[in-house]
């Protein structure tokens, strides 16, 4: 029986496990704290509480078992899986798939120009160096294990609860204007098909871009979102006046469109909701119990 194993079994991941589990596969994940691991124990999965600085031994155990392992936690200075449970996952004698979530901002900025999976990481942020160090870890440790292992870089994850409409509804969204500002984005329903095609299907490349077809400038997704709903959007704010955290301001420091022709040509992936158009109305309906 095919076994998953996640760290960080969160948003994307819980939706690649209900996925996973509803095809017979055993599911479990860590959470950093009881409140999470009890979200897990209540879909059914087995629950950890790993929080990165602490091993947990009950994890060996798991993971001796596991057949496929993903990771969805975020690195910091290193990667606190690698650290912790490193050596446990060299002794899984059962494992023969490695998947790794990161992020297209390894991509740094390109001024709007397009990047795929050939082109070099020159990341602007922390964040996105830490994920490019982790990146080689996970890679390096899956060659010397000789376990298939692959990274999914994903754009912006959408979806019920993480949305243009949520937003809206909460009176949160916001119109932030900066000229040819664009990003990719991509809904979480598609991120499971995605990783899901990968982890059944032949191994064959290691970098996957998991984004949308359509980069688009981010007030367009929110103007879109507030036609849907009939609602007046929110007034356009200048970036330079935009009252934005610091993690925020981040992503709009990189601009580029990623290309995501790789994974509809080796993986066969069709994704269900190609543009945000298609993945709003989809949240919509959803909300509105259609």
């Amino acid at each position: 029986m095919s076994k998953l194993f996640c760290f960080g079994l969160g948003y994307s991941a819980a939706r690649i496990a209900r996925t996973l589990a509803s095809e017979g596969w055993q599911i479990a994940g860590t959470a950093r704290t009881q409140k999470g691991a009890d979200t897990i124990s209540a879909a059914g999965y087995q629950p950890f509480i790993f929080d990165g600085q602490t091993p947990n031994s009950a994890i060996a155990e798991a993971l001796a078992a596991s057949t496929h392992v993903l990771i969805s936690a975020p690195p910091g200075d290193d990667d606190p899986v690698l650290r912790h449970h490193g050596d446990d996952l060299r002794r899984a004698a059962s494992l023969n798939w490695i998947g790794y979530l990161s992020t297209i901002g390894v991509y740094g900025d390109r001024n709007g120009g397009w990047v795929d999976e050939t082109s070099a990481t020159d990341a602007t942020s922390v964040r996105g160096r830490q994920r490019v160090a982790a990146e080689a870890s996970w890679l390096a440790l899956g060659q010397s294990l000789h376990v298939p292992t692959q990274i999914f870089r994903l754009a912006g994850i959408y979806g019920v609860g993480r949305s243009a409409i949520d937003k809206l509804r909460e009176g949160t969204a916001h119109r932030i204007i900066k000229p040819d500002q664009v990003f990719n984005r991509i809904h979480v329903d598609d991120i499971a098909r995605t990783v899901c095609a990968a982890m059944v299907g032949p191994t064959m490349s290691q970098v996957y871009n998991v984004t949308d077809d359509e980069p688009a400038p981010p007030q367009d997704v929110v103007t879109y979102a507030a036609e849907l709903l009939g609602v007046a959007p929110p007034p356009e704010v200048p970036y330079a006046d935009a009252q934005l955290s610091p993690m925020a301001r981040s992503f709009y420091a990189d601009n580029k469109r990623a290309s995501n022709a790789r994974l509809h040509q080796e993986l066969g992936v069709t994704l269900k909701f190609p543009t945000y158009r298609e993945g709003l109305r989809a949240i919509l309906a959803e909300l509105s119990g259609g």
